[in-house]
């Protein structure tokens, strides 16, 4: 029997930006029909635009008026709106955060209801975005308030997995948020991923500090004695084998990172700058802890290259290939603990 193949919804981000550009890209490879149903929420006119702009003639697709009713084994697009949308490449914009909103919130309605198995996101610029629909600090936390769960961004390649303690949050707020408890509660939800979504069974995960140094022994903060040293210590009592704190800057120098199945750092740039540094190509932002999957490329709308047909669509096929791998996983997952007795006979049939 044919292995269910999931339908997985892409936003098109910034119609200004190089979100299309890198979403044709990478559709246009027939294989990947092979291993999901994708649909485009855009606009067919605006998705012409676009393969017009980067030449691409052979980017063949279908228009469909709903989820309901997509075609197999052909790239669909469900238009969001009906209007013309004033393409500017290169331009930052308020349209292209209106057309950016209509995308994402059509899709984000499908993926809610359950009627698509993952969601893509390209790019956004979230300052364009409307602001009396989205007020929030990008999609992460958008996505968060329309489900149930704990969202925490995990940044993804083959070499690396970054968690975050706290994410789009001011420096000057980065200390209020780093508490044990919040440390301890990233931990599981780290630890839970690494096993729900990337099928690791006993993951080791490295805990950073949040002072330089970890502190230099209370001479430049004391926050690794107080908080991060307890939730490190009661997560090990809770069966998460993590281990540290490291000190950020030695522990990336030294590549003690590759000794891990992922870290956990304590703030935003203190994990992405050494994470794109590494994996800026191929890096995956995934948003963990919700019940419905996500991923999107680990870089923004690049209103200077829009246009230019010089976007490399590596990270958004990354969060493609990633989405589809997560909903396997987790069907997996879910099918070994719905009924484990049958697992195991296979296991044993497997020898």
């Amino acid at each position: 029997m044919a292995e269910h193949k999931p339908i997985i919804g892409i936003t098109n981000g910034d119609i200004n930006g190089v979100g299309l550009e890198i979403i044709l890209k990478t559709l246009s490879d027939n294989r990947i029909m092979e291993l999901c149903t994708a649909v485009i929420y855009s606009s067919t006119k605006v998705v012409s635009f676009h393969r017009k702009a980067i030449n691409l003639a052979n980017f063949n697709y279908t228009q469909c008026t709903s989820v309901e009713n997509l075609q197999p084994n052909t790239i669909n697009i469900i238009n969001c709106w009906e209007e013309d949308a004033a393409v500017q490449l290169g331009i930052d914009n308020a349209i292209g955060g209106k057309y950016a909103f209509k995308s994402l919130n059509a899709c984000t309605f499908d993926w809610v209801e359950g009627k698509i198995q993952g969601m893509v996101t390209a790019p956004i610029n979230k300052h364009n975005m409307p602001g009396d629909e989205f007020k929030y600090k990008g999609h992460t936390e958008y996505l968060a308030s329309k489900t149930d769960g704990e969202p925490m961004m995990i940044m993804c390649s083959d070499e690396l997995k970054v968690g975050l303690v706290s994410g789009h949050v001011p420096v000057i707020e980065i200390a209020s948020k780093v508490k044990k408890e919040m440390i301890l509660k990233k931990l599981q939800l780290l630890k839970a991923s690494l096993q729900i979504d990337f099928g690791i069974d006993k993951p080791k995960i490295a805990v950073l500090g949040l002072n330089p140094h970890n502190g230099d022994n209370g001479l430049i903060g004391n926050d690794e004695n107080t908080e991060v040293i307890p939730a490190i210590n009661e997560a090990k009592s809770k069966n998460i084998l993590c281990f540290g704190p490291f000190s950020a800057d030695g522990f990336f120098g030294g590549h003690q990172y590759r000794k891990y199945d992922a870290v956990l750092a304590m703030y935003h740039d203190q994990g992405l700058i050494p994470f794109k540094t590494i994996s800026f190509d191929t890096g995956v932002n995934f948003t963990a802890g919700l019940p419905f999957i996500r991923t999107s490329p680990d870089h923004g709308p690049a209103f200077d290259l829009a246009g230019r047909n010089l976007a490399s669509e590596d990270s958004f096929r990354s969060a493609l290939f990633m989405c589809i791998d997560i909903y396997r996983q987790r069907k997996g997952h879910t099918e070994m603990h719905a009924n484990p007795i049958k697992h195991k006979e296979l296991e044993r049939e497997r020898g």
